[in-house]
């Protein structure tokens, strides 16, 4: 049984360094291998997914109509984060971070395994496999990675997530090469098991490394009551019958299609984060100085929601715009179209320790929280001002050069890089005690929020959704959100108390 830790009692001080990371506790490289491996798993996966969906079936792929394989693919990532949600519950609640991320790898592992089958039925049951498994270890192994520092101001917090994010991507970039290429090269199923390998190497890594962290991440920092486990147990039950009956009853009346999956999950997609958010600051053991903080935090969401919207359809329509659309041939190099998905995590790579140093350089003259989102939305919206005219180029049979693409996601980048581990940064920062590791769970709640609007306006619009027109209008409501929570900045602050 794991150990359990009173909010009243002090947390552990960190270990006495000898060997670093880079600067930081050495606890970050197990953090940093296993979330690297992930994925690596995942975005391998996510390059080939729509691809896959949409390929003729006489290629081995789903013959699956675009604007439904884009849906699919939108609901599928939403729900990827929204199990974040469970995830870090059970991380609060039940097992701890340590035990859960572990639990979660090996169902992730299972999850790509049964992709790699070739039966279509286990295929989507691979899906929910890797949804479930990656919400578990998301919200979870962010959070360990705040527990190797001394509280929310310490100097070497907001570098240590920059070091993290960066074994993210170094996972993402290298997954669409491998993967990627034995997907559309050699066989989609081939591809599929690489990611399985590479999840079982991120789990054998974790297993190996976990004595270099902190006794903090094995706590399960409040433990359910035996009333609350109960009622937890029987609510589950409850809900998985409800869910089965429900669904046998559509289909034994030979009405089932996609739309049944696809649109309870983007609007619960919607529901959830609002109704936690209500929850949380209802909850009396949350204090007045911790609500004003979540106050500041539900700007932050609404401003990542509208950021991964637009960001998280590399996978989707601008992957479809680069088979289509795009030359696949750059300098004489012949390459597949999944591996456009590594050039966002190559510029991270490349961008992101620059941008590390130049905070670190800056010192009081760091630009501010609020200041870095306001940048990150603008310059996501700047990006598909350029798609426009991109496809604007595009018209007619001849091809694009892929300069287009690669110069889209460097801007894409520069914004994700001012957004992103900011957010995982602050999420920690804001959170009430009792809600650590589920608040993290709320900011990947964002990218489901971004997600699920996507696949509800794809739903009911088609391919008009990722038109010219639809383009411009994404990018111009995501720069003048980051006009509006700039001109708020001063009303935000306030909010946030000591954290800066």
């Amino acid at each position: 049984m794991a150990s359990t830790l009173s909010k009243d009692e002090p947390q552990d001080p960190p270990a006495a360094e000898g060997r670093t990371f880079f600067g930081h506790p050495r606890g970050l490289a197990t953090l940093f291998m296993t979330e690297m491996w992930e994925r690596f798993s995942f975005y391998g996966m996510r390059a080939l997914l729509v691809l896959y969906l949409t390929a003729a079936v006489t290629e081995g792929g789903m013959g699956m109509a675009t604007a439904t394989a884009v849906a699919l693919y939108s609901v599928y990532n939403a729900t990827v984060y929204l199990m974040a949600m469970p995830g870090g519950w059970l991380g609060d609640r039940v097992w701890g971070p340590r035990k859960t991320v572990a639990v979660s790898s090996f169902v992730i592992m299972i999850g790509h395994g049964l992709l790699a089958v070739g039966v279509d039925a286990l295929f989507f049951v691979g899906l929910v496999f890797i949804g479930v498994g990656s919400g578990l270890l998301k919200a979870n192994i962010s959070t360990m990675v705040g527990h190797l520092y001394q509280g929310p101001n310490d100097p070497r917090r907001d570098g240590g997530f920059t070091v993290f994010y960066m074994g993210i991507n170094i996972g993402a970039f290298a997954a669409p090469l491998l993967i990627g290429w034995a997907g559309q090269k050699v066989s989609w199923h081939l591809g599929f098991g690489l990611a399985a390998l590479g999840m079982g190497l991120g789990l054998i890594q974790f297993l190996i490394g976990t004595r270099h962290l902190p006794a903090r991440s094995s706590v399960v920092p409040y433990p359910l009551s035996r009333d609350e486990r109960t009622k937890a147990i029987r609510n589950t039950v409850l809900a998985v019958v409800v869910l089965a009956l429900f669904y046998t009853a559509v289909v034994l009346a030979d009405a089932f299609t996609i739309d049944w999956v696809l649109w309870p999950v983007s609007i619960a997609g919607l529901i959830l984060p609002t109704w936690y958010f209500v929850r949380m600051r209802r909850d009396r053991e949350v204090t007045v100085e911790e609500k004003k903080k979540l106050g500041a935090y539900i700007w932050f969401f609404i401003a990542a929601a509208i950021f991964w919207m637009i960001f998280d359809q590399s996978g989707s329509t601008l992957t479809l715009f680069a088979e289509k659309e795009t030359s696949t041939d750059l300098w004489g190099i012949e390459f597949p179209t999944s591996w456009f998905q590594s050039v966002n995590p190559l510029w991270v790579m490349t961008i992101a320790p620059v941008l590390a140093a130049l905070w670190v350089k800056l010192g009081s003259r760091n630009p501010t929280t609020t200041t870095k989102f306001s940048m990150g939305l603008i310059g996501v919206g700047a990006s598909f001002g350029l798609m426009m005219l991109a496809m604007a180029a595009a018209s007619g049979d001849a091809k694009v050069s892929p300069l287009w693409l690669i110069f889209v996601y460097l801007i894409q980048t520069l914004a994700e890089l001012c957004l992103s581990p900011v957010g995982l940064s602050v999420t920690t920062k804001l959170a009430p005690a009792k809600y650590a590791s589920q608040l993290m769970g709320v900011w990947f709640l964002a990218v489901t929020a971004g997600d699920c609007v996507f696949a509800i306006v794809q739903l009911l619009i088609g391919d008009a959704a990722s038109g010219r027109t639809g383009f411009a209008v994404q990018g111009v409501i995501a720069a003048l959100a980051g006009v509006v929570f700039l001109a708020a900045r001063n009303k935000i602050r306030p909010l946030m108390g000591e954290v800066k």
